[in-house]
């Protein structure tokens, strides 16, 4: 199981970032997937999820109607859309596959003016 997160980077708020995270080692299309983050020295807190196909996903409140999680299951890869990014969305963002909590290294996101 490999899981690799990508597309992090600094972002003035009001900004966007599209994080992507690409699998491999196992039927991704098997598993829903969801999008965790942790920022500095709290707890980590759970963002999104999505279904196996996609088709349904769920939100943190804190990111509903900010946050758009997809997958191409073509492509073994998780997205998550972020948009009007607040200085509390900075975090280490990572995916994490449900059933066993593997999850990968992830990618940092900085959201500061």
């Amino acid at each position: 199981v490999q899981i690799v997160e990508s597309g992090g980077g600094m972002v003035q708020p009001g900004g966007s970032l599209r994080l992507s995270c690409a699998a491999s080692g196992f039927t991704f299309s098997s598993y829903a997937m969801s999008w965790v983050r942790q920022a500095p020295g709290k707890g980590p807190e759970w963002v999104a999820r999505s279904s196996p196909s996609g088709d349904f996903t769920t939100y943190a409140d804190s990111v509903k109607g900010r946050f758009t999680i997809s997958r191409d299951n073509a492509k073994n890869t998780l997205y998550l859309e972020m948009n009007s990014l607040k200085p509390e969305d900075t975090a280490l963002y990572y995916c994490l596959r449900n059933r066993d909590q593997a999850r990968g290294q992830g990618t940092q996101v900085t959201v500061s003016s």
